[in-house]
């Protein structure tokens, strides 16, 4: 039979058959048993095909697990560094959140009885944490982190709180307190490595948010400085958690896509808070705003400063000094080079991880970029469209990276092999190639009906899947708002999180280790290079050198 003349049902997608149409006529005689005769006739038959697809598509019923908590584990005493916007986020994780924030989901119940978000973060488990220090250099964040922090019953303003941490003016203060034992640190991209090296030499465990580095030379340093010193790091890469991913790379690690040639991932936004242009806060001021502490670690500085000048990329800079006080840059600093990673560092970062951790793919062979700033005209020296293609020769692959600001089409991760593609987000989606090797016998014989869904994995979902923002939208259909184990819904970050804590409790390693880390980073560095430099990049493994073209 051709191809175009197979004739798919609703039920299966499987060819019709003559087989099927005389069950049919036999089951309509029937009087009244019909429908359900026919449903039973359906499930005998797809426990045929099934039995029919295990000689070539296994896999096990296992599903994600955590690492079991300790009984009776120690407390760890926690300090935080910045509390912006995923500041906020990370002590939500970690248990602790605003009264305010509290109150819109209380509002947003009595609304919709269906959003249970408030029913459901009241559920979260402890994680045997206290805060005992914050620090932000602006005023009203830093109240903002104080008040959380004592919000230890999870109630809104008119909620009973517990004692309030101290507030310190400076990160150096805060490492500097006994009673600390791990950090969390959410600040903008130059900080990042700077203050992981300084709260691993006070012998904090740290846990620092994406990326690690801005610079290339600090990459290496905080590496050396994290494996010196011992203490349990994890990097901000709340994918690590996700079901889906890890059920692909059951699929990847079974052969069961065939060799894999190529991969595209992809960011698309569309809206001014996805393209950073983030609100300015009321109450804002040089009155209220450490300016001089914002500017970044003068050694970061020289050496953004020699690279740039070095290689005559002016033109990214500035254009204002960086002693100039400035409210845009101050809560948009993603837009400029000067503080920010841009797209490389900031999103990419995440659909890169999301392939290390599915197919273990290390640090790229070469990156060549290009890109601009096409849409936001707004100053910015950081491009709101750039692609990237990373290639990977001695794995035999390539991984295109494609993004934009202006334009929120849905993309997902694919991978494709000679045998399959698989669509990646928080669901999974395989689809067998027409021209298959693998699944060549099932095609000719209608059991698989190439490019339609052949396989299908969801975990648990349910209508109080609530999203508020086109943003929340762009980082749920990733899986990096929230995932399922054993039946039950978690916000990934929270899990990843938690596992950092239990690594600290039980001596282990986490999933976002400084090796994982240090990976990402001269992947997004390369990556920024090339776009920067307009020339391809390429890695000498031997040395550990980004080479250029």
């Amino acid at each position: 039979m051709a191809q175009e003349d197979v004739k798919k049902t609703p039920e299966n997608n499987l060819p019709e058959s003559s087989g099927r149409r005389d069950a049919l006529k036999a089951l309509a005689t029937v009087p009244l048993l019909g429908a359900m005769a026919y449903g039973v006739y359906q499930k005998q038959k797809f426990e045929r095909t099934r039995r029919d697809m295990s000689d070539v598509f296994q896999l096990s019923k296992e599903g994600p697990t955590m690492l079991e908590a300790q009984p009776n584990g120690k407390q760890i005493r926690l300090g935080l560094i910045g509390f912006g916007i995923r500041g906020k986020q990370l002590m939500r994780a970690a248990g602790f959140a605003e009264p305010s924030w509290i109150d819109t989901l209380i509002e947003a119940n009595k609304k919709d009885k269906k959003d249970n978000r408030y029913q459901q973060y009241l559920e979260q488990d402890d994680l045997n944490v206290v805060v005992n220090g914050v620090c932000d250099i602006f005023d009203v964040y830093a109240e903002a982190a104080v008040q959380a922090s004592a919000n230890i019953h999870r109630e809104g303003s008119n909620g009973k709180f517990g004692p309030a941490p101290k507030r310190y003016r400076t990160y150096q203060e805060l490492l500097a307190a006994d009673d600390i034992d791990a950090v969390i640190i959410a600040t903008p991209d130059h900080w990042h490595s700077t203050m992981a090296m300084a709260a691993a030499k006070a012998g904090k465990h740290v846990y620092v948010e994406k990326p690690l580095s801005w610079t290339v030379p600090e990459t290496y340093m905080v590496r050396e400085v994290i494996k010196e010193t011992g203490v349990v790091f994890q990097l901000g890469h709340q994918g690590r958690q996700t079901d889906s991913y890890q059920k692909a790379k059951e699929i990847i690690s079974k052969g069961l896509i065939g060799p894999v040639n190529l991969i595209e991932v992809c960011t698309n936004r569309n809206d001014p808070n996805g393209a950073w242009v983030y609100d300015i806060i009321e109450g804002s001021s040089p009155e209220t705003i450490d300016w001089k502490q914002f500017e970044g670690d003068p050694e970061r500085i020289k050496e953004y400063r020699d690279y740039m000048l070095t290689n005559k990329l002016e033109k990214y800079m500035g254009p204002d000094d960086r002693s100039k006080f400035s409210l845009e840059r101050f809560f948009r600093w993603r837009c400029w080079w000067d503080y920010s990673t841009g797209l490389s560092g900031d999103l990419l970062t995440h659909e890169y991880d999301a392939i290390n951790q599915i197919m273990e793919v290390g640090i790229p062979h070469s990156a060549t970029s290009s890109g601009g700033v096409y849409f936001f005209k707004d100053g910015r020296t950081v491009p709101d469209v750039l692609h990237t293609t990373f290639e990977f020769p001695e794995k035999n692959f390539t991984m295109l990276y494609s993004a934009t600001l202006a334009n929120s089409r849905n993309r997902g991760k694919v991978i494709m092999g000679h045998d399959a593609s698989m669509e990646i987000s928080n669901t999974l989606t395989l689809k067998v190639d027409a021209q298959s090797t693998r699944y060549a016998e099932k095609i000719e014989k209608g059991i698989i009906v190439p490019d339609q869904p052949f396989y299908n994995y969801i975990p648990g979902q349910d209508n109080s899947d609530t999203i508020t923002s086109a943003t929340e939208l762009y980082f749920a259909q990733r899986g990096l708002l929230y995932t399922y184990v054993n039946g039950k819904r978690y916000d990934t970050t929270f899990l990843h999180i938690r596992e950092w804590l239990e690594c600290i409790r039980q001596g282990k390693t986490p999933s976002c280790n400084i090796d994982q880390a240090f990976e990402e980073a001269i992947t997004a560095h390369m990556g920024t290079r090339a776009f920067l430099e307009g020339r391809t990049m390429y890695w000498d493994k031997d040395k550990e050198e980004i080479v250029r073209g």
